[in-house]
């Protein structure tokens, strides 16, 4: 028996889940993940704006790439984050 991934998952729906993304075509697969991944963007400035509710645009596309990148790499290729007086 394999040991399920998702413990909140039923087996039977999880196999279901397992052989859909098996018969999946690879074209599908890649729209799937480039869904997820712009709703994991919109997520992210989602909370940044709550975080942050007085930043410009500018700001806030500057610290997604801080949360993206890595805070070191994000200020190589767009500068630091200039703290508010």
């Amino acid at each position: 028996m394999v040991a399920s991934y998702y413990p909140d998952t039923h087996p039977e729906v999880e196999a279901l889940q397992a052989r859909t993304l098996r018969e999946m075509p690879p074209w599908r697969k890649a729209e799937l993940l480039t869904a997820l991944v712009r709703c994991s963007h919109q997520l992210a400035v989602a909370g940044l704006r709550q975080r942050y509710p007085e930043a410009a645009p500018a700001e806030i596309k500057r610290r997604l790439a801080g949360l993206l990148l890595g805070e070191e790499t994000a200020s190589k290729f767009y500068g630091k984050l200039h703290p508010k007086p």
